[in-house]
């Protein structure tokens, strides 16, 4: 493997992953319980499971598109936003968090796995990595927001709070 690749590679992790920016994406929504993340404040626009839900629709899309499909992309913005506010209960919350992680891991694998400068159309595999983590990374702010207004601030893994 060239040294350029392993470059590339390391920074499309890296920027996946959080590393060096903020707490690990992964560990985002780590230690929330279901009524907690689905509690809508007043003058938020979202919840924070309205947040993870579209922050995991957009990875699965992205996924799709690297290994070669060609998903929809909603005719309007509110088709980016799936389900409620609220979970319907602890199970769901945890099959949506679980399936976020799923989807960070197929990012990364996604990274690893191809040429990330060849293109698709106007796109290449890398710009389309790097849309992906700056959509993750912007939204992770939004959750953090929202977590430390709840008290459910940092993770149990610990977190950036200076």
């Amino acid at each position: 493997m060239s040294n350029e690749r392993k470059i590339l590679e390391q920074t499309v992790g890296n920027a996946l992953s959080g590393k060096g920016a903020h707490v690990a994406t992964k560990n985002l929504f780590a230690g929330l319980n279901c009524k907690v993340a689905g509690t809508q404040l007043e003058g938020a626009p979202h919840s924070v499971f309205q947040l993870l839900n579209h922050m995991a629709y957009w990875q699965d899309w992205v996924v799709k598109w690297l290994d070669g499909g060609n998903p929809e992309v909603p005719a309007h913005a509110s088709g980016g936003w799936p389900g409620s506010p609220t979970p319907g209960g602890a199970r769901e919350w945890q099959q949506a968090v679980r399936g976020f992680r799923s989807g960070l891991q197929k990012l990364d694998q996604q990274s690893r796995q191809a040429d990330l400068l060849a293109m698709r159309g106007e796109h290449s595999r890398l710009g389309m990595l790097q849309a992906i983590a700056a959509h993750n990374s912007y939204h992770a702010g939004q959750v953090v927001i929202l977590r430390q207004i709840l008290g459910a601030w940092p993770p149990p893994s610990g977190g950036v709070t200076w």
